[in-house]
């Protein structure tokens, strides 16, 4: 970090379900990982931090939409450790004058996502099994909603916030505002791909939140934050991305 001004801390162990099976992994890398980003960040004069956080610090909260101010419950390992280096953040602002913004995102997808791990995101994960001629998996009932947000607006929110003093030290919603039911995600899938290779029903994974919505007008009155693509948007750009 010798000479750098920003960084954008975007590294994690990802997986609410990988988190269920190996939490002390996942607090080592998330935690201690985000820590020592944060004491080379300091080290070196960096100007600030920004810092992928994650909607599952929110919690099994029923309460719709997720607003910065309730209660953070997460109910997974993962969300424990993006809570806790939210808190180091804080901590890092307050006290050893590096400046930090917190960005919880909200289901982020879009073009080069990852769908060969067991642990891929929905979005990727639909998309190439369509193309392939697959049944999609389905957990739960699929009515729960997502706040899927695409990759374009989550990078400009991370610039927005890097040039931003209004923000330092605070924890801001990244999302699309909006929701899409899962079943509804499938079957926009379908039509962007061209066929319907049918759904195939699976039990809740533990850990997981039921329904998840953001509020974002905090992103939007400190940094200006305004998503420019709708669900459809995003989806036709990523599947095409996907064909090709």
């Amino acid at each position: 970090m010798k000479d750098i001004d920003y960084v954008f801390h975007e590294a994690a162990l990802p997986s609410v379900e990988r988190s269920m099976k190996d939490p002390a992994t996942t607090n080592t890398v998330n935690v201690k990982g985000t820590l020592n980003v944060l004491e080379a960040a300091r080290e070196n004069n960096v100007e600030k931090v920004v810092y992928a956080s994650s909607s599952s610090v929110y919690g099994a909260s029923q309460t719709l939409p997720k607003v910065e101010t309730m209660p953070a419950e997460p109910i997974s390992p993962y969300g424990v450790s993006k809570l806790a280096t939210e808190h180091y953040c804080r901590v890092y602002n307050e006290i050893f004058d590096l400046r930090t913004t917190s960005l919880r995102y909200f289901n982020v997808y879009g073009p080069r996502q990852d769908p060969k791990s067991e642990y891929a995101a929905v979005v990727p994960r639909f998309i190439t099994r369509a193309l392939a001629g697959e049944k999609l998996i389905i957990y739960d009932d699929g009515n729960q909603i997502r706040d899927f947000t695409f990759v374009l607006d989550v990078v400009e929110a991370n610039i927005l916030a890097a040039e931003n003093k209004d923000s330092d030290g605070e924890v801001l919603n990244v999302a699309c505002g909006s929701t899409t039911k899962v079943n509804d995600l499938a079957e926009m899938v379908f039509e962007l791909v061209g066929r319907n290779t049918g759904v195939e029903h699976a039990p809740p994974r533990p850990g997981e939140i039921r329904d998840s919505w953001a509020d974002i007008s905090k992103a939007k009155r400190l940094l200006g934050f305004d998503p420019k693509h709708s669900m459809r948007k995003g989806m036709e750009f990523t599947v095409e991305s996907f064909r090709s």
